[in-house]
């Protein structure tokens, strides 16, 4: 979601700071887990407004790489925050430490 660290939404009515911030957050998350970006091998994708889709791929292209992972885009009419605009959800598989 995009939340910061305080879980105060960030970028109300802006689909690209959000997806900013989601996406810092799976980077965040994966990492803890011993992993990086280049193990999400699946994304969902949530959105108020699919329209606003291209916002949302254009951050992505920043964070995933290619072979980019399998993607799944469905539109909403609501999230858990009524100004959240959108929301991923991504699985990665971390190779086994040593």
């Amino acid at each position: 979601m995009a939340l910061d660290e305080s879980g105060k939404l960030v970028g109300k009515g802006d689909v690209g700071q959000q997806s900013e911030q989601v996406m810092k957050n799976l980077k965040t998350v994966i990492e803890a887990a011993g992993g990086t970006l280049a193990d999400v091998v699946k994304v969902t994708n949530y959105m108020r407004d699919a329209r606003e889709f291209p916002k949302l791929a254009e951050v992505r292209a920043r964070y995933l790489t290619p072979p980019y992972p399998a993607s799944t885009m469905v539109e909403v009419s609501r999230l858990i925050h009524e100004d959240m605009l959108v929301e991923i959800e991504a699985m990665a598989v971390i190779p086994a430490g040593d």
